[in-house]
């Protein structure tokens, strides 16, 4: 496993603004070779250190655990209350303690000062701050592994995988044996699917830390990828075997199984991943996890059952963004248009149900309701909503250079462009987002209608061989492994 929030999608972005760093804005390279931590207090450095090691090696509670232990033996740490800022799942936690970093981080060094910006940015909605903040720490230590490793993890989860694997590569050039840069390397092999360099690559990882879970939780994961599932879940196994509370790896067995077909197995062992979440953010993603197996099964009023369940214990433990996630994929599956459009009314008005979720958080989440909402509202032969929405969503990508918005906004055009059968136009925007199921068997259609034989067999290759256990897969794939392909 690596750190990445679910189903981030690919758009276009600047290459310049995830370059490897410049000497932009006057960064000049530190006399130090790796980022200084201000404070005065041993324990909470060793603290820190601790929990920047935990958050390498997955453990992505205990690192809060870390910091959080690290903040109280120092509260004037301002990175530890960044790295709390962007890495806890509790909304009421992370609006503190990013308030917290903003505060302090005048009273640390000019490194620490890019560090806590470009959290602080990004979570703010300033991506292009955020990004050059990140450039800008990158060039004052261009030999500092862990920061480009924490950058290029960053970047994975906005799927900026090119610039994410010269991240990593950049960071082995510095230590070839670097445990999470070859982690993340895997991974963005395998999301071009070449599993081969994948492999080798996890290969080394597993033999560099052969007693830590996560090298067999990521094995697990690839696999999954590559759909060799019975290799998966021995993976997860092997990893829970070292660590039972690795709980990731629990995940990882649900997710398999409902990938295999085995929804009745996939719920067991969803049930124990949820019984044993570190936090109540996990919790709830576990359950959406969940409550996926009966959209899998066709049982949509048990899925209604289970998502409604989500959405209304969210609400009430103030997790509005997992409130509105649960509401959207109520709408994704539905085939009465105008009740989906009811669900994804509801979902936007969670996001404002209080202050405390991030901006970035909201927008994103916004970009996914307006692109369903587009697509449905079309659907429903409500043209006028249809229209309305995207013009909302263009106005949030042309504001912002967050990948997702951008993604959401090309899938919805290109979705669109599709209905009016202005194919060239279509693939245009639509290979903007080819991380999408619902995108890549629209591209199919456009390929074949634009007669791009070759292009046509790569997408249909790739969206047959989408193991990713999310609900577009759930809604796409399976169906379309079952047609006959186009010639």
């Amino acid at each position: 496993m690596r750190r990445a929030l679910l189903s981030k999608s690919c758009a276009v972005l600047a290459v310049a603004l995830f370059a490897l760093p410049l000497f932009a804005h006057g960064a000049k390279p530190a006399k130090s070779a790796t980022l200084p931590i201000t404070t005065s207090s041993a324990k909470a450095r060793g603290l820190y250190v601790k929990g920047m090691e935990d958050y390498e090696n997955l453990y992505l509670e205990r690192c809060n655990d870390d910091w959080r232990a690290a903040v109280k033996e120092d509260p004037n740490l301002a990175v530890a209350w960044a790295w709390i800022a962007f890495n806890s799942g509790n909304p009421q936690e992370v609006s503190a303690a990013r308030a917290k970093a903003k505060d302090l981080a005048s009273r640390t060094t000019p490194g620490e000062q890019l560090m806590v910006a470009w959290i602080v940015k990004v979570e703010e909605g300033d991506f292009l701050g955020g990004i050059t903040a990140m450039n800008d720490m990158l060039a004052m230590y261009p030999r500092d592994k862990h920061l480009y490793y924490l950058a290029g993890n960053w970047l994975m989860g906005e799927n900026g995988n090119d610039h994410a694997r010269h991240m990593m590569e950049h960071a082995l050039t510095i230590d070839k044996n670097y445990p999470a840069a070859l982690n993340d390397l895997a991974y963005v092999e395998a999301r071009n699917r070449e599993f081969d360099k994948a492999f080798e690559a996890m290969d080394r990882y597993v033999a560099l830390l052969p007693k830590e879970p996560n090298p067999q939780d990521s094995y697990g994961e690839l696999k999954r990828m590559a759909g060799d599932f019975e290799s998966s879940l021995a993976h997860y196994r092997a990893a829970l075997k070292m660590d039972p509370d690795f709980v990731t790896s629990q995940l990882g067995l649900g997710d398999t199984y409902a990938l295999m077909g085995n929804q009745e197995q996939a719920r067991i062992e969803y049930d124990k991943a949820i019984r044993f979440a570190h936090n109540e953010a996990d919790r709830l993603t576990y359950a959406m996890q969940k409550a996926m197996t009966y959209v899998r099964d066709g049982n949509y009023a048990e899925a209604d059952r289970q998502f409604q369940q989500i959405a209304e214990s969210a609400h009430a433990k103030n997790h509005d963004l997992q409130e509105a996630q649960a509401l959207r994929h109520m709408a994704e599956y539905q085939a009465d248009d105008n009740v989906a459009l009811r669900h994804l009314k509801l979902a936007e008005e969670s996001l404002d149900h209080r202050s405390t979720i991030s901006i970035s958080d909201r927008e994103e989440e916004l970009s996914r309701i307006l692109r369903n909402r587009v697509v449905h509202a079309a659907h429903a032969g409500n043209q006028p909503l249809a229209d309305k929405s995207l013009q909302h969503l263009e106005a949030m990508a042309n504001g912002s250079r967050n990948r997702v918005i951008q993604s959401s906004y090309n899938g919805a055009a290109g979705t669109l462009l599709m209905d009016e059968k202005k194919y060239e136009d279509a693939i245009a925007r639509l290979e903007e987002d080819q991380d999408n199921p619902f995108t890549m068997e629209l591209l199919v259609q456009a390929y074949y209608q634009t007669m791009q034989t070759e292009k046509l067999h790569a997408a249909e290759a790739k969206l047959r061989g989408n193991n990713m256990p999310t609900m577009e897969q759930a809604l796409v794939v399976p169906a379309a492994r079952s047609k006959r392909p186009n010639i």
